[in-house]
């Protein structure tokens, strides 16, 4: 497998507002999350990232939302998303939204979501998806410099596979917004809901939601069975009978 760890800096965005169409995509991520809100329940839902925390949760019935990240205007947290400060096994769900492309180590951004979650704990991962026209136009030099082509895409395979490495299970995924990303506005009309029906394969975004497993490590018990040297009855002549004899 090729290795995700990359040496370049790369600056991470501070909001929706800095993509073409953030708000439109931004949107649309809620949209999707809004099914899975209604099944986990929790104390506390960390949102891991400055775009992860302007992502619309009210819908969620987890008490506590967290937002942490480095430079957003909603923050309750300043920190990096491979470095969390919170103990291991302390939160319930986490939202991680196009995160992974603009960090140095993506491998690490997931195990660090393992260690924070909960057993049976939800991870919300949305993020670009590299087989579509977006994806396919960073490689258009007049792009490289904006956002979200400044980033790198990994397809959902690829972390799928990092997700199972670590210990979670694939519930679920989805591709959806099937846009270039290219002007300002996005127009849902008829031509976009037909290929978000029927072409959503290369839609420019996708959504994959795991749950952190743990197997539980229970005893067996040993079957122990005493073999003693001898049977309830014992073979041959008692002494009596051999005195008698004699």
């Amino acid at each position: 497998m090729k290795p995700a760890l990359s040496e370049k800096d790369r600056t991470i965005p501070s909001g929706w507002w800095e993509f073409n169409q953030g708000d439109a995509l931004s949107q649309a991520i809620s949209v999707q999350l809004q099914p899975w809100w209604e099944r986990i329940f929790g104390y506390y839902l960390l949102k891991i990232g400055d775009l992860s925390a302007e992502i619309d949760t009210s819908g969620c019935k987890v008490s506590q939302h967290i937002n942490v990240g480095r430079f957003g205007a909603n923050l309750m947290l300043q920190a990096d998303a491979d470095a969390l400060p919170f103990s291991c096994n302390s939160i319930d769900a986490v939202l991680l939204s196009h995160n992974l492309e603009f960090t140095a180590d993506p491998h690490h951004v997931v195990r660090e979501a393992y260690r924070v979650l909960r057993s049976d704990g939800y991870l919300l991962l949305t993020g670009i998806n590299p087989f579509s026209v977006v994806g396919i136009l960073r490689y258009w030099p007049a792009l490289q410099q904006r956002y979200p082509w400044q980033g790198r895409f990994f397809s959902t395979s690829r972390v799928k596979d990092w997700l199972h490495l670590v210990g979670f299970e694939v519930l679920s995924e989805k591709r959806f917004f099937c846009s270039t990303m290219l002007g300002k506005e996005y127009r849902d009309n008829a031509v976009q809901q037909w290929l978000e029906r029927y072409l959503n394969y290369f839609a420019s975004s996708y959504i994959i939601v795991a749950r952190k497993r743990e197997l539980p490590l229970t005893p067996i018990k040993p079957k122990w069975q005493l073999n003693t040297g001898f049977s309830q009855q014992v073979k041959g002549v008692s002494a009596r009978e051999r005195s008698n004899n004699i």
